[in-house]
């Protein structure tokens, strides 16, 4: 399942910055989790009332937060999928569940 999805997002940002000229090097990989991060604490910020709003609505707010948070799990899938981590294994080792197991 994480696999699967990690492959996705990895055909997706991989086009992205084949369109946009990016180089995905190893560094790249942290650094633009790190970048997305900041965007989620920006977003969480505006809609906890401890940024500005930007004249956004409370609904244009709650997309932000959605949005920022699938960037940030997709930056996560990316990182360990460029470093070949074994996510699954790691869940089943820190939460004691098989994510793969409905």
């Amino acid at each position: 399942m994480l696999d699967e999805l990690a492959g996705k997002f990895e055909l997706a940002s991989r086009a992205y910055a084949e369109a946009n000229g990016i180089e995905r090097d190893d560094d790249w990989f942290l650094l633009k989790l790190q970048e997305e991060m900041g965007e989620l604490t920006q977003a969480w910020n505006r809609i906890s009332g401890r940024g500005r709003r930007k004249g956004r609505s409370d609904e244009e707010m709650s997309r932000d937060l959605a949005d920022e948070t699938a960037d940030v799990l997709g930056h996560i899938l990316l990182f360990a999928h460029n470093n070949k981590l074994d996510l699954p294994a790691a869940i089943k080792r820190k939460w004691l569940f098989r994510p793969d197991e409905a």
